[in-house]
């Protein structure tokens, strides 16, 4: 005997682009990526071939077209809300519905030292998410977030007094390369329905643009003695300048880049207090992760 014990489906990677033509003439453009996932009374599809309450992933993208048509889809968390609150009012038999949002980044060009009315360049491949699930008779749980934000610094960096053993091989240092591709996602306290988050909107914005500011800033101006305390420190941050946000996330790839030993050239220095010439390294590289919540508190997704 078999039973079906967890089902959902939906419609990934529905690609958008919205043009917003503001009263002075200049425009504004935003891209995204959506992704719609429900769940409900539709158990029988799988196990008796009866499609009756399958809403088609078609039906979803037609949906993420017209609902962006008719509302605003900035922040995208008011988008992503009223997208799956959509689903719950529009389908009876729908309970749970979730949506994904990725912000693809178009800034202003500036054109003879003014920003231009209508044109815009991808000058960062940084992204903005939103993950945000509705359950009927629950609410709506949100986290935001930034992933793709690649950085790096040439020095102001250490990592040393960490655990030896016979496995160990890794030197300590006082003094490197520190680079990662940062991707980050903060927890909202659960909001009761579309109304309560649509009196965030503000807060939403100004999160994001905090969030980003606190990460740049710690990362450039800490001498970190390591990735671990450096996002914690970051996350700590957060948490004080987003006072509705219950936890954040960090995942912090390392991306290494190894002194060349060039001594066989003539003796040629080019390791520690001389190191200038480095190579890239794509894998192994360590991967440190970490969630702090507020005191008390765990995260909803």
């Amino acid at each position: 005997m078999s039973a079906l014990s967890y089902a959902r489906y939906g419609k990934d990677n529905v690609r958008l682009l919205k043009v917003h033509r503001n009263p002075d003439g200049t425009q504004d453009v935003t891209e995204m990526t959506v992704c719609t996932l429900l769940e409900g009374d539709i158990a029988a599809s799988w196990t008796h071939a009866d499609n009756a309450n399958i809403v088609a992933t078609d039906t979803q993208k037609q949906t993420v077209y017209v609902l962006a048509k008719q509302h605003p889809v900035n922040p995208p968390e008011l988008f992503a809300s009223i997208l799956a609150n959509h689903f719950l009012e529009q389908y009876s038999h729908i309970h749970v519905a979730q949506v994904s949002i990725t912000v693809h980044k178009w800034s202003r060009m500036q054109v003879d030292g003014q920003a231009h009315p209508h044109s815009f360049l991808r000058d960062g491949e940084e992204k903005r998410t939103v993950e945000c699930v509705a359950r009927r008779s629950k609410g709506i749980s949100i986290a935001s977030g930034i992933k793709g934000l690649l950085v790096l610094k040439s020095t102001g960096s250490q990592f040393w007094g960490f655990h030896r053993d016979e496995y160990t091989r890794l030197p300590e240092v006082w003094d490197r390369i520190l680079s990662t591709e940062v991707e980050a996602k903060w927890h909202w306290r659960e909001f009761s329905g579309l109304g309560e988050v649509e009196k965030e909107v503000a807060g939403f914005d100004a999160a994001w643009s905090d969030a980003k500011k606190i990460t740049l800033e710690t990362f450039a101006k800490e001498n970190s003695p390591s990735v671990q305390n450096t996002m914690y420190l970051m996350s700590e941050q957060i948490l004080a300048a987003a006072p509705r946000v219950e936890a954040v996330d960090y995942s912090l790839p390392n991306k290494h880049y190894f002194e060349i030993d060039l001594s066989w050239f003539n003796g040629l220095q080019n390791t520690g207090k001389d190191a200038e010439v480095f190579a890239p390294q794509s894998d192994p590289n360590g991967l440190i992760q970490c969630t702090v919540t507020r005191k008390g508190v765990s995260p909803k997704l």
